[in-house]
């Protein structure tokens, strides 16, 4: 596909092309003044020559307002400043036999790149690629990068979505990260966000208003998909940060969320079609995941290569929601929907979703979610925490902080084991504590209005936390989350070592397996006893057995296979104790 958005270098200078139906006139300002020529369908360009890569421009709409272009592929001084001419050609990459791995050999880390360092830059993170290899790790994946209004924020308030945010460095800079990763074999996932714009920095709606609707989705207006340039938007910034950065993967946020039309092809069936189309011109392995609180496994297929319409994998909230309840014991909000958390778990681990269809209390006691059963285990990417299961707890405690060392462990024991593809969060691998709470760096009414809405969402917290309830605008809240490096304890380095094995043995006897493998049954008992298999690709069994209590749990171990995780086969559970088997 030919993009048709932004600035693009041409032999003899550069190329502007704006799509502005709402306006009536647009001048590309430069050094001076420049009109730019009104084509059809609302689309403006220009040809300047003998401008050089590295200029400064933006657009000057009607003589009313200056924009900078939402196509912009650097923003040097944030969303309100000029747009740099970025030459994405002009990179001289060093992995240039680089192909991607398969789906099936996928180990999830979730970053923040802010955070990830003490300097929280991309480059400073080349400096820790040796310790996820080392971990075991095979794909790194970034939170959203899109240009953001300040200096602070998670990155789903992204306005510019082609420009990678100048607070944590250069587009090179980015690009030297991958390229590093890619190196050491590390595939690089990257977050996205196409349900809505953030709130700060968007000018869309003066001069493209046809890119919205009335409707509004929980952080703003929906974005409307039925316009072929609204689309090929979406589609052209996916294709643009899997070729002009060479990342591995996406991940869409809140797929539920965009906008789909009944009986037409949706932008999420486009942009997988685009995205096959990218992988068999360029011989690549292309992952796309999807978050979508729906639950519908129509949209997916881990077995599609390339991708044609589906989506690799989804992440599976209900795996984590499970796991916490269990755990912690708490309840609230979309807790109160697995009420049988043992139940459920192994509902997990035999067909992917909890919810196939049936009745969400929280989702307003409406059916949620399709029948998963059929699809392939790695369909689900399967984790204990992520960025919003840490961030969106009033205070940002991890896990780490609210079970023992020996449920976790037992946790990571079943998830870094399973056919599902596993993630962790920045510093899990370790049992880091460090808290990751919501920051944002916004100015004036919007920050007040953040500080508001956080108070009466979490009225509770500030009732018994009080000040120690972070804000959000303060940037001691985002000193708190980065990542220390500086030293593990003992207790730490052993957690750690652990997971280096688990993923050793993933890597030894679970990825040669995964593809082509089938999910199987489990079960439950009221004890505690966990038991699960799965039919693996090369017509192996894979078993779990796993004592999910308090107290010891007597068993039968016989005709399970060759023990692979958790020692001899015995038949006495030592408590929050997990057995692996293979071949029986």
């Amino acid at each position: 596909m030919r993009p048709s958005f932004g600035a693009k270098p041409t032999k003899d200078g550069v190329s502007f092309r704006l799509w502005a139906p709402g306006a009536r006139r647009v001048d590309l300002l430069l050094n001076r003044r420049h009109a730019m020529q009104r084509r059809q369908d609302g689309w403006f360009v220009a040809e300047i020559s003998g401008l050089r890569v590295g200029s400064p421009y933006k657009f000057r709409i009607d003589d009313e307002i200056d924009v900078p272009d939402p196509a912009s592929a650097f923003q040097p001084e944030d969303v309100f400043g000029p747009s740099e001419v970025i030459d994405h050609d002009a990179f001289a990459w060093r992995a240039k036999d680089w192909r991607g791995r398969p789906w099936e050999e996928t180990v999830l880390i979730e970053t923040h790149v802010g955070t990830f360092t003490r300097e929280g830059s991309y480059r400073a993170m080349i400096d820790k690629l040796d310790h996820l290899v080392a971990s075991g790790i095979t794909a790194l994946e970034l939170m959203p990068l899109a240009d953001f209004a300040g200096g602070r924020g998670w990155g789903y308030d992204g306005v510019l979505w082609y420009a990678p945010d100048s607070a944590y460095g250069r587009p090179e800079d980015l690009k030297m990260l991958i390229d590093a990763a890619h190196l050491r074999g590390l595939m690089v996932f990257l977050d996205v966000v196409y349900n809505h714009f953030g709130p700060e920095g968007n000018y869309l709606g003066r001069y493209a208003p046809s890119f919205f609707t009335d409707a509004h989705t929980p952080w703003g207006s929906t974005i409307d998909y039925r316009a072929p340039q609204v689309r090929a938007f979406a589609v052209e910034n996916a294709l643009s940060w899997l070729t002009d950065y060479r990342f591995d993967g996406l991940r869409l946020d809140a797929a539920n969320h965009i906008m789909a039309i009944p009986g037409e092809q949706s932008m999420l069936q486009d942009l997988s079609v685009a995205t096959g189309e990218l992988a068999k011109v360029t011989g690549r392995h292309i992952h796309l995941v999807l978050e979508n609180g729906d639950n519908r496994a129509s949209l997916l297929d881990a077995a599609q290569e390339p991708p044609n319409g589906k989506y690799r994998a989804q992440w599976n909230d209900d795996y984590h929601h499970v796991w916490h309840v269990m755990l912690t014991g708490e309840h609230a909000g979309y807790y109160a929907d697995y009420q049988t958390p043992r139940m459920d778990l192994a509902r997990a681990l035999a067909s992917g979703f909890v919810y196939q269809g049936e009745i969400s209390e929280f989702w307003g006691k409406k059916p949620r979610g399709e029948p998963s059963g059929k699809l392939p285990p790695a369909t689900f990417v399967n984790f204990l925490q992520n960025h919003d299961q840490i961030g969106n707890r009033p205070l940002g405690d991890r896990l780490e902080s609210l079970a023992s060392p020996e449920q976790i462990e037992a946790a990571l024991a079943v998830t870094l084991l399973a056919p599902m593809v596993p993630m962790l969060f920045q510093g899990e691998e370790w049992g880091s504590k460090v808290p990751f709470p919501f920051f944002c760096d916004f100015q004036g009414g919007l920050a007040d209005a953040v500080r508001k809405g956080r108070k009466q969402e979490y009225a509770w917290a500030y009732a018994k936390y009080g000040d120690e309830v972070p804000d959000p605008l303060d940037p001691a809240t985002l000193q708190s989350a980065v990542l220390d490096w500086s030293g593990r304890s003992p207790e730490q380095e052993a957690r750690l070592a652990l997971v280096r094995d688990l993923l050793a043995l993933r890597r030894k006897e679970i990825m040669p397996r995964l593809k082509g493998a089938r999910f199987g049954d489990a079960e439950v008992t009221d004890s505690g006893l966990l038991t699960a298999h799965w039919l693996m690709g090369d017509g192996a069994r894979l078993r779990l057995t796993a004592n999910l209590s308090d107290k010891d749990i007597t068993h039968s171990s016989s005709n399970a296979g060759t023990p692979i995780w958790g020692g001899a086969a015995s038949d006495r559970l030592p408590p929050w104790s997990v057995v692996w088997h293979l071949g029986g």
